[in-house]
């Protein structure tokens, strides 16, 4: 691929314990994009006691889901930013079919779009020995395998109507997330190559 055909806006996808958040920093820093997560947004808007951070917190301080409308309009802000006027490596948005819609509308506004959805992906027994290893690292009691699978089941439904619908429009791309993170991340840079 051709320097200026280099992807610079992509969604990262993958299941809890596939690696997103160690791959999109690594892809970040190789592209010169802003590996943007939205777990990193909100802990930025919560710490900077933002009118949206408040209203974040207030959904997480109950055990909640962050509404769509908070999630979309706090994208839409880190979006705008300047570092990612020339592109950005989402990871962990969108989780739903109504945030892919509101991101075509974000990015349409701008004259942009999506040029690559990455969905890492990984044998489930695979990621559950990896998540309860990281639960035994940090002490995290509460990451037994029964809840560890129960998460793996929820993003597999959530995710599987996103996976089909950017399969759809032709912008998907699997790449094995097993394996050294040297070993993947050159997967990934060969799937964009």
């Amino acid at each position: 691929m051709t320097e200026s055909a280099t992807p610079s806006r992509i969604i990262l996808i993958g299941p809890p314990g596939a690696g997103k958040g160690t791959q999109a920093a690594r892809l970040a820093e190789r592209l010169g994009v802003p590996a943007i997560s939205t777990g990193d947004i909100f802990r930025a808007n919560v710490a900077q006691r933002t009118e949206l951070g408040q209203q974040a917190q207030r959904y997480m301080d109950a055990g909640e889901y962050v509404p769509d409308e908070v999630t979309n309009a706090m994208v839409a802000d880190r979006l705008a930013a300047e570092d990612a006027s020339a592109g950005f490596l989402l990871d962990g948005y969108p989780r739903t079919e109504a945030q892919v819609a509101e991101l075509d509308r974000m990015l349409e506004r701008s004259g942009a779009s999506i040029d690559v959805v990455l969905e890492l992906t990984a044998d489930t027994d695979e990621l559950v020995t990896r998540l309860l290893g990281r639960a035994a690292e940090q002490n995290r009691s509460d990451d037994t395998e029964p809840v560890i699978r129960r998460r793996l089941e929820v993003y597999s439904e959530q995710t599987a109507p996103l996976v089909t619908l950017y399969d759809e429009r032709g912008l998907l791309v699997r790449v094995d997330g097993l394996g050294t993170v040297d070993e993947v991340t050159q997967r990934i840079l060969d799937a964009l190559g």
